[in-house]
């Protein structure tokens, strides 16, 4: 790793600046990537779906009572 690190700090900035923006969207897909594995499961969970039903209750009766 330190021989990449002193490779890397002989190199011009705009090539330092290029790796500094491919790694960091690298980082970014990866962390994307977790959170949709996590979201899909944590909506798949009965409970979840049940306190999801019962959250959007008073849009629903908000939205009737627009519509009359």
């Amino acid at each position: 790793m330190k021989k990449i690190i002193h490779h890397l700090r002989k190199q011009p900035e705009e090539v330092r600046r290029h790796v500094l923006h491919l790694s960091i969207f690298i980082v970014a897909l990866i962390m994307i990537a977790l959170w949709v594995f996590s979201l899909g499961k944590s909506l798949s969970n009965p409970d979840t779906q049940i306190k999801m039903k019962q959250d959007l209750q008073p849009f629903n009766t908000l939205k009737d009572s627009i519509t009359k």
